[in-house]
């Protein structure tokens, strides 16, 4: 038996399954499996908030459309919610909780028993207050359940034919804030406007633009840092400061997830 067989059999006994689908390979893959058991009987369901970028909202429908499922949205503002926008370090726990709370009544609505995600083992290693937060909902995590690591995840997904299969791991937008720097709307528009700017210029996939008090810190992967050449820079920072950031620069030891978290006042 396949490691694919073992997800896809863990909804086996299962009457109707709502997947929380974001745009990324982990939550594509849960949703495959519970489609392949379950056909119309599985849900997926991406939330459309502030801090979710548009490039991912538009890849969690392809995902959706690939897999035949049917797709809901829950589309509600969480910068309302003060314990998320004043971005301390249990931020991600405030807006899981809150997802949570949103996924738990529109099952309801749906009547469904069981919610999933996409959580896997390497998650499990990192400080991620989000998944107790969901925990706490009842959500269960079936690539845990079943032992599915991220290479694995990515390896099936190719497999299979998932178009994300290789898609780079991405995080909400509030993630480039600094704890203890206030989440609000406008950061996270230069935020997601700055991040396009600089993968179309580069070419690069995996970017990350941390604003540090109004301040443009840029991540990639260190051997992508060569694509910042002098031009490619002055025309990245002129783009940038037209959008609200005071000084742009790139970050030199390279992309790191949870650095920010890090960095303080």
């Amino acid at each position: 038996m396949t490691k694919l067989d073992d997800l896809v059999n863990w909804f086996e006994d299962k009457n109707k399954v709502m997947i929380a689908l974001s745009g990324g390979v982990d939550s594509a893959l849960v949703a495959y499996a519970a489609f392949q058991k379950l056909g119309n009987s599985a849900i997926a369901v991406t939330a459309d908030y502030k801090t979710l970028s548009q490039e991912e909202l538009g890849t969690a429908k392809q995902i959706c459309s690939e897999i035949g499922i049917t797709q809901l949205f829950l589309d509600y503002n969480e910068l309302q919610n003060e314990d998320f926008t004043k971005n301390d370090s249990n931020r991600c726990f405030h807006c899981r909780l809150e997802l949570g709370d949103h996924l738990t009544k529109l099952a309801k609505e749906h009547n469904v028993e069981i919610i999933v995600d996409g959580t896997h083992l390497d998650d499990l290693g990192d400080y991620r207050p989000g998944i107790e937060a969901l925990k706490q909902n009842g959500i269960r995590s079936p690539l845990v359940e079943t032992n599915f690591s991220k290479s694995q995840i990515r390896e099936v997904a190719k497999m299979i034919g998932l178009s994300v299969f290789d898609k780079p791991s991405n995080s909400c937008l509030a993630s480039r804030i600094p704890w203890g720097q206030r989440v609000t709307a406008e950061k996270l528009i230069r935020i997601e406007f700055g991040e396009t700017i600089v993968k179309q210029l580069t070419k690069v996939k995996q970017v990350r633009v941390r604003d540090i008090n109004g301040s443009a810190k840029i991540e990639v992967e260190k051997h992508m840092i060569s694509r910042f050449d002098e031009i490619i820079l002055k025309q990245i920072t002129e783009k940038l400061k037209m959008i609200g950031f005071t000084s742009v620069e790139v970050d030199q030891e390279g992309y790191k997830p949870g650095k920010i978290n890090m960095i303080t006042d």
